[in-house]
């Protein structure tokens, strides 16, 4: 098969539980935003953005250092069951600590009077650092099915309960004549609120561990200290990356928490960020099931002679597609917006153009990080995201007391461009690879004039402004089409 049509075909499947379940999470946004306060889904946002932060840490770059060694060493089970009982230990370790010291981690985390939120989190987060292996164990052997079904369950298990709870409980409860209300008043408690969202995560977390057992258990159990030394050594600047990676991503919505005055403030502003941030979501579902596929794919398809090619001709359609994104989503702004929530929430729409932006070059990026990833010179991944992280809380620090979480977008943006240009200079010198410049600066300069050309002939009607904007976009489909059909062709 042509090695860009299987990529395109792994992503598919990879991407398929992960797109729909984004996308229900993405309706599941209103829910919440009805249903609960800006302050409320602040402390939502905040929990969240700590989870990505301790996830990355609990994992310390063994899904990487997985897919290098299972290509290395003779015996892929030896460095499978390696990297899961390291983990297993770790994650356990962090589990205990985490509950031992739950009532003063909750009050550092200003969830006054939640340390079982800390509780619920430590264990979401220590069962999903534990699956992460068998899950990289999937992609590598390519079981894209297997790797989707579980996804799906436990999309599924997590979308329904928050259903459930938010919506189906919460009703019957305040009904006064429901002939379910004595079964929900069993099961349902109000007080509860925002914690059914973190409760429908945790069982659905547990039940994933459960699904994934037969690849945890019916395996003999190695742990081989030679192999385990070399995988630290590749992992741990992986680590420092995905943390200063972590800290571009997310640390924004903690520290509004903490730069704005004012605590009922701090996290109403949280919240509005962090509901809008979700309207920008369909970048980020397409660019995490890309990596999914990509990276097994990098270091198998390393070793072919036009290895460069391939990863050039990625780059250059993986641009057009995140192009396209970018315009389908602010050309359909008008009606897309509604996802944000109530009229409140609404207020900080004007963030999703640049972080839609921000993304596709944080997508870029990763694109080119095959050149320190095959080379083994991973310790330049880790410069490159402390840089990023330098930037980022620099213009945060700065911006968010002065314009609160449009500072937040703003520094989202200039980080990701900035470790952009600079990992393609240091690629350039290390791995060259021949990216077709002309064609891709091409299409992001296309995708951006006619964004700006629908602001400019906006009118006072909805339909009117939708209708033109979308033959804009389909002006910019049919161009990249007619410019790159002959190269599609040969993937058929």
């Amino acid at each position: 098969m042509n090695p860009l049509k299987k990529l395109a075909s792994q992503t598919a499947i990879y991407g398929l539980p992960t797109i729909v379940g984004r996308l229900l999470n993405y309706l599941l946004n209103p829910l919440f935003a009805f249903s609960f306060s800006t302050s409320e889904m602040g402390v939502v946002t905040s929990a969240y953005a700590y989870v990505s932060f301790l996830l990355i840490f609990l994992t310390y770059g063994m899904e990487t250092a997985l897919f290098r060694f299972s290509q290395l060493e003779g015996d892929k089970q030896k460095v499978y069951t390696t990297s899961l009982i390291s983990l297993f230990f770790s994650s356990a370790f962090f589990i205990i600590i985490a509950s031992l010291f739950s009532s003063s981690i909750s009050e550092s985390l200003k969830f006054s009077g939640h340390s079982e939120y800390v509780v619920w989190f430590a264990i979401i987060i220590g069962t999903d650092a534990l699956t992460a292996i068998p899950f990289a164990k999937l992609r590598e052997q390519g079981k894209a099915k297997r790797f989707a079904i579980v996804k799906t369950i436990n999309i599924c298990i997590n979308i329904g309960l928050n259903l459930f709870f938010i919506l189906f409980c919460k009703k019957v409860f305040e009904s006064a004549d429901s002939v379910f209300k004595p079964f929900v008043e069993m099961v349902y408690n109000p007080a509860i609120g925002v914690g059914y969202i973190f409760i429908s995560n945790l069982v659905a977390s547990i039940v994933t561990l459960l699904i994934l057992s037969p690849e945890i258990l019916k395996i003999k159990f190695v742990f081989d200290t030679i192999i385990w030394k070399k995988m630290m050594r590749y992992a741990l600047p992986l680590l420092v990356a995905g943390l200063a990676g972590m800290v571009n991503e997310t640390l924004d919505r903690v520290l509004l928490t903490h730069l704005i005055p004012g605590k009922e403030e701090a996290l109403s502003q949280t919240g509005i960020y962090g509901s809008c941030y979700k309207v920008s979501i369909i970048m980020t579902i397409f660019i995490q099931t890309f990596r999914f596929a990509a990276e097994p794919f990098f270091f198998s398809h390393s070793k072919e002679k036009d290895a460069r090619k391939t990863y050039a001709d990625i780059m250059k359609y993986f641009v057009i597609i995140c192009s396209i994104i970018f315009l389908g989503t602010m050309m359909n702004m008008q009606w897309i917006q509604y996802f944000a929530g109530k009229a409140e929430f609404r207020t900080g729409i004007k963030v999703v153009p640049i972080l839609l932006l921000a993304n596709m070059f944080l997508g870029i990026f990763f694109n080119q990080s095959i050149w320190y990833k095959l080379t083994g010179q991973t310790h330049y991944g880790a410069l490159l995201t402390i840089f990023g992280a330098i930037i980022t809380i620099a213009l945060n620090i700065y911006w968010i007391p002065r314009i609160g979480y449009m500072g937040c977008a703003w520094a989202t943006l200039i980080c990701y461009a900035s470790m952009m240009i600079v990992s393609y200079f240091l690629g350039n010198k290390h791995y060259p690879v021949n990216y077709d410049l002309k064609r891709i600066l091409g299409y992001l300069g296309l995708s951006l004039a006619l964004y700006f050309v629908s602001r400019l002939i906006k009118t006072d009607s909805t339909v009117v402004n939708l209708f033109v904007n979308n033959i804009l976009l389909l002006g910019f489909v049919l161009t990249a089409w007619m410019l790159e059909k002959n190269n599609l062709k040969q993937l058929t």
